[in-house]
């Protein structure tokens, strides 16, 4: 009988674990970037209209619901590379990480995040939030480093992972959002370990995949959080301060 209970006591506190990531995951305006089951509607495509010089990418102006802003314009619109790959380098106080950016697939979020790199967005930044159950991933693309800043403008998803199992394994770049239907900004996620099938609902856009340094990620979240509420112990700062001193992304293929 004792056994029993304590094998049931078990599975209480990890279900509640998993619970606790799935329900605070993504933080913007000083709550949110909740993970939500969206409905069709809600999945509407950043990607509007491809002709013969590429996708049609719509940002819009982001108000003072979004929350904090740092302007450095807009984006492109048009002509926007919709092919190939591009090479992000983030240089960080932990070593150097480097990922892709999927033009074919995520078009109008690659076209987002060079520009937002060549104004140097990212610099001088910290990763603000890690989560270590249930959800692995390393927060980082908050200006203010509190996850509620972004860019002055948000724009919606694409290239959603709603046919790959799992949805986020390890070295997956996603970005963040919150349940609004247009709220993608800067921010972004690194999965450092396979995320089990429904912990995460396959609602945010696949930017990308770790090359190198993934490794650097796994050894940060070893050293656990400082949580930002006692009763969720897994989710908050990292300890180990993950800081980007530069982020630079390669030309685009010509």
């Amino acid at each position: 009988m004792a056994r029993r209970a304590a094998q049931a006591k078990r599975r209480r506190q990890t279900q509640a674990a998993v619970g606790a990531g799935i329900a605070l995951l993504l933080v913007v305006v000083g709550v949110g970037f909740l993970v939500a089951n969206l409905g069709d509607d809600d999945h509407k495509d950043t990607k509007t209209t491809e002709a013969a010089s590429g996708p049609k990418c719509t940002y819009q102006k982001a108000d003072a619901s979004t929350g904090k802003v740092k302007d450095v314009g807009l984006p492109p619109t048009s002509n926007i590379p919709d092919t190939g790959t591009r090479t992000v380098t983030m240089t960080t106080n932990i070593g150097a990480i480097e990922f892709t950016l999927d033009q074919a697939a995520a078009p109008c979020t690659s076209n987002s995040f060079a520009y937002l790199a060549g104004k140097k967005f990212y610099d001088k930044t910290s990763c603000h939030r890690l989560v270590t159950t249930g959800i692995f991933v390393l927060q980082c693309g908050d200006p203010f480093a509190d996850g509620t800043g972004g860019p002055a403008y948000r724009f919606g998803t694409e290239n959603l992972p709603t046919n790959q199992h799992p949805p986020y394994p390890a070295g997956t770049i996603a970005m963040a959002k919150s349940q609004a239907e247009i709220s993608v900004g800067s921010q972004f996620f690194i999965v450092y370990k396979d995320i089990e099938e429904g912990a995460l609902t396959a609602d945010y856009t696949v930017v990308g995949k770790v090359t190198k340094g993934l490794d650097l990620v796994v050894k940060a979240a070893e050293k656990g959080v400082t949580p930002a509420d006692a009763s969720n112990p897994a989710d908050g700062k990292p300890k180990q301060a993950v800081d980007i001193s530069s982020l630079t992304v390669s030309p685009a293929a010509s």
